[in-house]
């Protein structure tokens, strides 16, 4: 079962950030073989989405208040354990996520850019694609937009 808390970035305890930063590391630059600068300066911003299980942080996402990344509220970031993703949790962690913009920043409207391999994970979710194909860190993404 998957714990998820939703803390700001003065809330996160530094083994969270060490963690978190860990994982996505994992996943983006290593599993994925992306050179990119993860550690981008809006960490400071966003609002965390962390899921654990045992203890552990197997899955997360940050989210954007509407103007902080996107004219409308975001998403991004969004990783699951290699290990973990078997259990779908990539679908509990986004369905926090959306909810926590509801409350937080009281919007439905959600603007994502995601990697193209995930269009179908994110139209299970209600995320639908809008406009073309991009190159970001040299991996194919488009942007897509939730509809409640």
């Amino acid at each position: 079962m998957l714990e998820i808390k939703v803390k700001t970035f003065q809330e996160l305890t530094t083994t969270e950030l060490y963690n978190l930063l860990q994982l996505r590391s994992e996943v983006f630059v290593v599993e994925q073989d992306c050179v990119y600068q993860d550690i981008d300066g809006k960490d400071q911003k966003a609002l965390h989405v962390i899921g654990y299980k045992n203890n552990k942080i197997v899955s997360y996402t940050r989210l954007f208040k509407p103007g902080d990344y996107f004219n409308l509220s975001s998403i991004g970031r969004v990783v699951v354990d290699k290990n973990e993703r078997q259990y779908k949790y990539g679908y509990n962690i986004m369905e926090a996520s959306i909810k926590a913009i509801e409350e937080h920043y009281n919007t439905t409207e959600i603007k994502i850019s995601a990697q193209c391999y995930l269009k179908r994970f994110y139209n299970n979710l209600n995320f639908f694609e809008i406009g073309e194909e991009y190159l970001e860190d040299g991996i194919p993404h488009i942007g897509m937009l939730y509809k409640k």
